[in-house]
């Protein structure tokens, strides 16, 4: 303890509020501190027309008929960044709801992760992302994830024109067309 207390005694002594310090011969040199900049991470929007997706047996759109129902309703992102390139982790939190002719088991879900800058795409995915769909008539959540969605890098990050558009791929529907929400 008293070996701690002396060398504290002695740490402290080479800091002195002096200002004649800083013009001695053999003055402590500053270190060299880079600046902390932040990058513009892109906000995610769901896509209104496409945050649900239905599955019926045999087709149409018969409510008597339908196997399960999810949504999705929440998001988040988060960014890293390199000389080239803005990876976006993008989260979105989900709901799957059993419906009249549902069974027990792991369902594909098809969601689509799209990025645009300005009306140009950027990026593309569609993740068949896999869910439990419970017994009985209880639903459950799911956290989506996707940590790759990787970019072109600009200096401080995407271009604030750089969206990224989150929703269920029903049959290749263009992200950006249709309306949305920001999550």
């Amino acid at each position: 303890m008293s070996a701690a207390i002396s060398l504290l005694a002695v740490l402290s002594g080479c800091n002195s509020s002096n200002p004649s310090d800083s013009m001695a011969v053999n003055a402590p040199t500053a270190e060299a501190v880079s600046p902390v900049v932040q990058a513009n991470c892109p906000g995610i929007t769901i896509l209104d027309a496409n945050a649900v997706h239905r599955v019926y047996a045999g087709g149409g759109n018969d409510p008597a008929k339908l196997v399960y129902q999810a949504s999705l309703s929440d998001t988040t992102r988060s960014c890293s960044m390199s000389n080239d390139t803005l990876t976006v982790n993008v989260l979105a939190q989900g709901r799957l709801v059993p419906g009249p002719l549902s069974k027990p088991g792991r369902v594909n879900l098809p969601i689509r992760v799209t990025v645009k800058d300005g009306d140009g795409e950027i990026f593309s995915q569609v993740t068949n992302f896999a869910v439990d769909v419970p017994a009985g008539d209880a639903g459950t959540q799911f956290i989506f994830n996707n940590p790759n969605v990787a970019i072109p890098n600009a200096p401080g990050g995407a271009s604030r024109q750089t969206n990224v558009f989150i929703s269920f791929d029903e049959g290749g529907a263009k992200a950006g067309t249709k309306r949305g929400r920001r999550g």
